[in-house]
């Protein structure tokens, strides 16, 4: 039995990935001082973490982007329907893998603002792991 994923879904999912990316340098800064620990290590090491948390908020935009401006081909059964949300799927599964997993190690600033937030944004995390892996799981039961 196929459910077929709604357009806003994929937007909404979309907009909020893109928030993601934009609200990024915010969270390193203020809530966890990266760019403090980043000094201390050696200035190629320094570029080369820049350079992946850039890769990071350049993924979060362009699957934002990707589900807001087509979300039908990421729902049409393709190859590519299949081998792009895969990816994105494993991205977001992988992310709240490693939240929980890893980060309850770690304090974050206790301010109601930063608590509230880190729950909101595990919130997003999640509801774009189920999106993507939903997606995934149509679009293959659309092979013939």
């Amino acid at each position: 039995m196929k459910y077929q994923i709604p357009n806003w879904l994929l937007i909404l999912g979309g907009m909020g990935q893109i928030f993601t990316a934009l609200i990024y340098p915010y969270i390193r800064h203020r809530v966890f001082d990266w760019y403090t620990d980043v000094q201390q290590l050696k200035p190629l090491n320094q570029e080369i973490a820049k350079t992946y948390g850039r890769y990071i908020q350049g993924l979060n935009f362009s699957f934002g982007l990707i589900a807001i401006l087509i979300p039908n081909d990421l729902k049409n059964g393709t190859n590519l329907a299949i081998a792009l949300t895969t990816l994105i799927a494993a991205y977001w599964v992988g992310k709240v893998i490693t939240q929980i997993a890893y980060y309850p190690m770690y304090q974050i600033p206790q301010k109601p603002v930063f608590k509230i937030g880190s729950y909101f944004m595990n919130g997003l995390f999640t509801l774009f792991a189920i999106t993507y892996t939903w997606l995934v799981i149509n679009n293959l039961s659309l092979i013939q």
